[in-house]
């Protein structure tokens, strides 16, 4: 079984820092592209960052370009989110998700994704 288990959300101020992690297991990072998106409630989905299968080529979105940095390890197969300037409007659920066609939708249409995990900043 496919399985993605999110750690290291939390709360901070605006400004500060977090970073994520996602621990991967039952898929092949060769297949997939892995990466992460955030929703908010009565809010569209948002493909955050993520990372092509086929090289290092990465996404990330435009109101987080410069601030966020996906970060890959094949070997412990994990991906971690480092998150730095974090704003009020970063707060959101976020998912790390994986997929064949993941990198293609700007990390938005994922065929396996975690539980989620919780960020909240503060003004």
């Amino acid at each position: 079984d496919v399985q993605l288990v999110e750690s290291g959300g939390g709360s901070v101020e605006a400004g500060g820092s977090l970073t994520l992690s996602c621990s991967i297991t039952g898929l092949s990072f060769d297949d997939n592209a892995v990466g992460w998106f955030r929703q908010v409630p009565g809010k569209q989905r948002e493909g955050v960052a993520c990372l092509s299968s086929r090289d290092e080529s990465a996404f990330y979105s435009a109101t987080v370009e410069g601030r966020f940095r996906i970060l890959r390890d094949k070997s412990r197969m994990t991906v971690g989110l480092e998150m730095l300037g974090l704003e009020p409007e970063d707060t959101g659920v976020y998912y790390c998700a994986a997929g064949v066609g993941l990198f293609h939708t700007n990390c938005v249409m994922f065929d396996d994704k975690g539980r989620g995990i919780q960020v909240t900043v503060s003004s």
